[in-house]
């Protein structure tokens, strides 16, 4: 297994891969992840200011990828967890844990204080694993994600 940054040729294969991953799990295609413009242009996305995604990458296949950026129209201080998904094969294998960890670690170099995240309900394997890893549930949304169908929120202190 490979935990690299993404690579401007990732792109076509990485959307692939999480519109395969949202549709299996069967996530709404509006109010979601499947619907934001920057799947389509994730190296693109993460160019910016105290954003990063990182690859999980077995064999030169790509398995799954997570991201961290300053949550939009939120808090300096608040960054969000976002788009981690992963194949089937790559389930189970505690690469989510070494994701997140991964994640939390450039959070903490850019100076993000909190760690946001937003869910589906259903998601049960996911928010176990948030838990594990120190998020707690919150009542509601915070910043402009544009997911209004995802209706669990949790975070972190980092």
């Amino acid at each position: 297994m490979t935990l690299r940054n993404i690579k401007n040729s990732d792109n076509k294969e990485l959307a692939a891969l999480l519109r395969s991953v949202l549709v299996e799990m069967g996530v709404p295609k509006t109010g979601t992840a499947y619907e934001d413009p920057e799947l389509d242009q994730m190296f693109e996305t993460y160019q910016v200011a105290k954003s990063a995604y990182f690859i999980i990458a077995e064999g030169g296949k790509l398995l799954g990828g997570a991201g961290i950026a300053p949550l939009r129209e939120g808090p300096l201080e608040i960054c969000e967890l976002q788009k981690m998904y992963f194949a089937p094969q790559a389930r189970g294998r505690k690469w989510g844990d070494q994701m997140i960890e991964h994640c939390l670690f450039y959070a903490q170099t850019q100076g993000f204080k909190r760690c946001y995240i937003e869910t589906m309900p259903y998601m049960k394997a996911a928010q176990k694993l948030y838990q594990k890893k120190g998020f707690e549930y919150i009542e509601g949304p915070m910043g402009s994600t544009g997911h209004t169908s995802c209706s669990v929120w949790m975070i972190k202190t980092l």
